[in-house]
């Protein structure tokens, strides 16, 4: 479980980038967190992966208070969270395989694991053949879905993506939405931002809408409503 307690984040004494947020996100939820550029998605995103601390107020991880971790907190919850981003974020120099192998290497992971699981999570996202490829080979949807890949590759509890479909166009988008769903439909937690509304309409899960910090609306089976 997620658990934002009045939080609220202030940024070199100016404007609140979070105001006052109380949210639970439950173990197995699709959450899409909507709202204008500034709204505080992402520094909410950020509190999320204790990139950022409160101000005011308490973010908590599995009932643990993320300001408490020491370092090596820190590393333990942030194999727990996979993270995917708009500019996908490959290495150039590794093919897909080395890729999301590399993820695995960071976490410690035996060689024998990574032999096993880098072609089980590409077969997931249906880029089996693309495993000798380089990035710059790939087209932007094939780029995302390796990112995808890298982010679950480790089991994560949590996946975050941070507008994932921004780039792509609308075939690679609805792909990427599946691949989420299906992510989600294993267990994994999603938390999803961005600001397609045809995807928000489509999935018909929660969806958080915030404005200047704030969050305005939590609708249990929302749509993209700003």
């Amino acid at each position: 479980m997620i658990y934002f307690d009045k939080v609220t984040k202030f940024y070199n004494g100016g404007l609140a980038a979070l105001d006052d947020v109380t949210i639970t996100i439950e173990p197995g939820e699709f959450v899409s967190i909507v709202g204008h550029s500034g709204a505080g998605k992402s520094t909410l995103l950020k509190m999320i992966f204790a990139e950022e601390l409160p101000t005011e107020g308490t973010v908590y991880f599995e009932s643990n208070n993320i300001a408490h971790f020491r370092k090596k907190d820190l590393n333990m919850l942030r194999r727990k969270i996979g993270t995917v981003f708009q500019d996908f974020r490959l290495l150039p120099t590794k093919t897909v395989y080395e890729n999301i192998a590399f993820a695995m290497e960071a976490a410690g992971q035996r060689n024998e694991d990574i032999a096993a699981d880098v072609p089980h999570v590409l077969d997931l996202v249906d880029l089996s053949e693309k495993m000798d490829s380089f990035p710059r080979e790939l087209s932007g949807g094939e780029q995302q879905r390796v990112a995808l890949a890298r982010a679950i590759v480790n089991q994560p509890d949590v996946v975050v993506a941070d507008e994932p479909t921004g780039n792509l166009d609308p075939i690679s988008t609805y792909e990427i939405v599946q691949i989420l769903k299906k992510i989600n439909d294993l267990g994994t937690t999603v938390i999803l931002t961005t600001h397609n509304k045809g995807v928000i309409d489509s999935l018909g899960r929660r969806v958080i809408t915030m404005d200047e910090g704030r969050v305005i609306r939590d609708d249990k089976s929302g749509q993209y409503v700003l």
